[in-house]
């Protein structure tokens, strides 16, 4: 049996699109997963939001 590469209609390569996937790093799930398992405690190495303009803008409007 020949070795055929399976193309979507658009012509990706879907054997290739699976394989940067497992390269890419951690899947949504996963890091669900270690937000659960945290708490969250320690994640702030890997965000870039401001936590105080978050709280500014979620304070109620008077």
């Amino acid at each position: 049996m020949k070795d055929a590469k399976k193309f979507t209609e658009a012509g990706t390569d879907i054997e290739e699109v699976k394989q940067q996937n497992a390269n890419s790093g951690l899947t949504y799930n996963e890091v669900k997963e270690i937000l659960a398992r945290t708490g969250g405690k320690g994640t702030a190495q890997y965000s870039d939001t401001d936590p105080e303009q978050i709280r500014k803008a979620n304070e109620p409007i008077e």
